[in-house]
């Protein structure tokens, strides 16, 4: 198992591999070579940023019963965009945008492709969603803002490889309270089916990602608050809400 991060450390950028409270630098990126610089630094130390750069975000809807209601479970991964532009850092907070008033949390297992539309490994995600703009009177044709506002992305802290991407305890924490809690054992569609019918249609590169999908419930945040998804073995994104 590895964990591999992506951080700021004064002006420079750079990947690395987090080794319990130590960051070791790596040159190559994510998908090239790895090799280990030599300069490390403790985690407090350094910036944490969302852990890849991806060309793309898609997500799934409906992916775990315990999500679904009354609604009738989907036959095949039922997948939607989320832009780029959304993505936020490990720490940094989830922006409510002007006229929201019903912005959701979901924590998610998210997929990061690595090459030839293999499974590089999986890290937290919260696919922030405005409620009223994704189901309401007036609701958003392609969900443009409500999944897609800026912030509404969070990702990280660590991109973990050499786990069971089947077998991992998901938590959501609201204020610290408990509000989703689920195994990935239970997703309708698991990561490998996701990224093999995705990429039926579109051509997945080193970095994209998938959010595979929330379960059970999700309530409204406000300002003030702070969210948490924390996965088994990756690790705790942690957002305040503004």
């Amino acid at each position: 198992m590895a964990r591999y991060v992506r951080y700021q450390k004064d002006s420079t950028v750079a990947y690395g591999i987090l080794d319990g409270e130590t960051v070791h630098e790596i040159r190559g990126g994510l998908f090239g070579a790895r090799e280990e610089t030599g300069a490390t630094y403790p985690i407090g130390e350094v910036k944490l940023l969302y852990p890849c750069e991806p060309s793309k975000i898609l997500a799934v809807g409906r992916n775990y019963k315990s999500h679904l209601g009354d609604r009738q479970a989907p036959e095949r991964p039922e997948m939607f965009y989320k832009p780029v532009s959304a993505l936020q850092h490990p720490g940094d907070p989830i922006v409510i945008p002007q006229e929201a008033a019903n912005v959701h949390f979901e924590g998610e297992l998210v997929i990061v492709v690595g090459e030839h539309g293999s499974i590089f490994g999986v890290t937290c995600g919260n696919d922030v969603s405005e409620r009223d703009w994704q189901n309401g009177p007036h609701k958003d044709l392609q969900w443009w803002r409500a999944k897609g506002a800026d912030t509404f992305a969070p990702l990280g802290p660590a991109i973990v490889t050499g786990v069971d991407y089947g077998s991992l305890m998901l938590e959501t924490r609201l204020n610290g309270e408990v509000v989703q809690k689920q195994s990935t054992a239970d997703l309708t569609f698991d990561c490998a089916a996701i990224v093999s019918w995705v990429s039926r249609w579109v051509t997945l590169v080193p970095g994209d990602i998938i959010y595979t999908g929330t379960p059970g419930s999700t309530r409204a945040m406000r300002p003030g608050d702070v969210v948490e998804v924390e996965i088994e073995g990756i690790g705790v994104l942690r957002n305040p809400v503004a």
